[in-house]
């Protein structure tokens, strides 16, 4: 079998520090677990405004589209908050997800026991806490059409589409069930049946694919009591799939569980390709960070939990992706931390390199 391919985008900001780490890791799969990757970067957000004058040149574009995954870093910082809407580096992020038609975005939310003191929960509520937000990422009130803004008697008026296909919805329920799968078999469907015909269709289509999957449980909640519960006592949940406005929203509340966004991976998937792998983009949930950029201060963690979900995804290596996970809990569980993960006892933070050497020595010691 062909060696796979992978694209790395480090991007902005402390994007190239934490892919860096990431980069490291690779190489020790390679190295030392006889799973080579073959491995090419490029440019993209603001470090490719800068050499091309675009936040993503067509060439990175139709490499992304060949390679079996794309790991990407962070994109933004001040230094271009003033150019044009079309330019903004966050623009190279959102082509790649539409372009690569990544419908399907997960949002894993996982307590390591090691820091859960620093959830703004209670520590038996969060401790232990895994669960996976399933978010569809390329319909709905943020696309849907008509949208604008416009003069209406004397006075101006906003207005969004939130729509939905059957089909968009049964390709994300879709990937929920078959991701439920693999793990405790429960989905719970996020909508607002009671008040939005968006959401009628969604609990119906989401339904007829559920018969497909007889050995997942499957229920229903609305969204605004979802948020609720995430809050309330988040461990009744598995597998949440739910549309892109209250994906990107319960997410985020899923996200502050944990503790620090430092910590957080995603993942973005699309339909298979012929190698029937999906198409997919990986990425840590937090920004660029500007502000500690280029100090050794930036949390690696959640970039490298972004390339074991691609083991997981893309090449089918759910066991060394859990080798991976437990090398980094094991680090956090001796009290390695970085200068975001200090509690208030204090100590001596690891540089961004530190904590990669830690990693990296945990995964050695597993092999």
């Amino acid at each position: 079998m062909s060696t796979p391919t992978l694209l790395i985008l480090p991007g902005d900001g402390i994007g190239p520090e934490v892919m860096a780490e990431v980069t490291r890791v690779i190489t020790r799969f390679g190295d030392k677990r006889d799973m080579p990757f073959d491995v090419s970067t490029d440019l993209v957000g603001g470090a490719a405004y800068d050499a091309h004058g675009v936040p993503l040149h067509d060439d990175t574009m139709a490499r992304a589209q060949e390679v079996d995954a794309v790991l990407l870093g962070a994109v933004g910082g001040p230094k271009y908050d003033d150019l044009d809407f079309s330019v903004k580096p966050e623009r190279g992020l959102l082509r790649l997800r539409k372009e690569m038609d990544l419908f399907s975005n997960l949002r894993p939310a996982q307590c390591f026991d090691a820091l859960a003191d620093f959830s703004s929960l209670k520590k038996e509520v969060v401790a232990g806490l895994d669960i996976m937000i399933v978010r569809e990422l390329t319909s709905g009130v943020y696309f849907g059409e008509p949208r604008g803004s416009f003069e209406e008697g004397n006075e101006r008026v906003g207005s969004n589409t939130q729509r939905y296909t059957e089909s968009e919805i049964e390709r994300a329920a879709r990937s929920a069930f078959e991701l439920a799968m693999r793990r405790s078999k429960k989905v719970c469907s996020m909508e607002k049946a009671n008040v939005m015909e968006s959401g009628i269709l969604w609990r119906e289509v989401v339904t007829r694919v559920g018969e497909d999957y007889p050995e997942v449980e499957l229920s229903h909640m609305y969204a605004d009591n979802g948020a609720m519960q995430l809050v309330r006592a988040p461990k009744q949940f598995d597998v949440i799939v739910t549309d892109n406005l209250f994906g990107d929203i319960l997410s985020d509340c899923a996200a502050m569980l944990t503790g620090s966004l430092g910590m957080l991976p995603s993942a973005s998937l699309g339909a298979p390709m012929a190698n029937g792998r999906p198409k997919a983009m990986y990425e840590p949930v937090h920004g660029s960070a500007p502000d500690i950029t280029g100090q050794g201060k930036a949390n690696p963690i959640a970039c490298i939990l972004s390339f074991a979900m691609a083991l997981r995804y893309s090449f089918d290596h759910g066991d060394e992706a859990t080798r991976l996970e437990q090398a980094i809990e094991s680090v956090l569980a001796s009290g390695a931390r970085t200068a975001d993960l200090m509690g208030p006892e204090g100590g001596t933070p690891l540089s961004t390199t530190e904590m990669g050497d830690a990693i990296l020595a945990a995964l050695d010691a597993s092999l």
